[in-house]
């Protein structure tokens, strides 16, 4: 059986960050409500906290979503449990998730509440020790069939190859510019030591994601997974160009897309 996270009979959708439109980025209410929606997995991110451990939050300061200040790298583990990470969601509607005990989960909290379920996993920081942490979490929870590892860092994903080779990984940045540009004369993917792309369609000027792209990835068994798709016009197009997945904020517009299109 395919790694579910890189299935190509049909489109997948991913929740960003749990679908961060919806809900409480990265906490346990954004994951739990995704898969609610109907999402076929979730996209999730993580950093090293103080003393070392996986945890699951986007940014490296917490500034921006929880009730704290500062850096995360800062804050042990248990510290960051301890913030309220729904305190700034959701002003138009009076901060509902404030309160509701939400922390920065531990990466192998949500491996162990989520078994089975589809997930790409961003690593954030150029770090080894991140990677190795990460690695560490994924292979105690016996979650490597079901996860995906992700970073911009090609220096991470050196690490997480060496240490896991069957657990699948995406293409660092460096790599995801070769196989563009090899894409646009005809240079096909050779001994790709990934197996997806998770790119955004367009980064600054330069469009990523394409039918030309599309079909490159393709030839070389590299499924295409796009970030971060929000608009119901976006979606039916990368679908009719043929990615593999889109990771979106709106899991459940998302989901309903993805099935509507594959009754057309």
């Amino acid at each position: 059986m395919a790694h579910p996270v890189l299935r190509n009979d049909r489109a997948l959708v991913f929740a960003h960050r749990g679908g961060a439109a919806l809900r409480p980025e990265n906490t346990l209410a954004a994951f739990d409500h995704a898969l609610e929606t109907g999402a076929d997995g979730l996209e999730l991110d993580v950093r090293l906290s103080r003393d070392g451990q996986a945890v699951v939050h986007h940014d490296a300061t917490v500034d921006r979503t929880t009730s704290g200040r500062g850096p995360l790298a800062a804050l042990a583990a248990a510290d960051l449990t301890r913030l309220d990470a729904g305190a700034r969601f959701g002003a138009a509607a009076g901060f509902p998730f404030r309160g509701r005990g939400l922390g920065v989960p531990r990466l192998a909290e949500v491996l162990a509440r989520y078994p089975g379920v589809p997930m790409i996993v961003e690593m954030k920081a150029d770090s080894e020790a991140l990677a190795e942490a990460t690695v560490r979490d994924v292979v105690a929870a016996r979650a490597g069939g079901v996860v995906a590892l992700g970073s911009f860092h090609r220096r991470v994903q050196r690490v997480v190859r060496a240490l896991v080779p069957d657990v699948p990984s995406s293409a660092a940045r460096e790599e995801v510019r070769l196989a563009l540009y090899g894409s646009w004369i005809g240079w096909p993917i050779r001994r790709a030591p990934y197996r997806t792309f998770q790119v955004p369609e367009r980064s600054g000027w330069l469009r990523v994601v394409s039918p030309r792209f599309v079909r490159a990835a393709h030839r070389a068994g590299v499924v295409v997974q796009v970030w971060t798709v929000n608009d119901e016009a976006d979606m039916r197009r990368l679908l009719a160009w043929g990615v593999d997945a889109l990771i979106t904020d709106r899991p459940d517009l998302g989901v309903t897309v993805v099935r509507e299109q594959a009754r057309e």
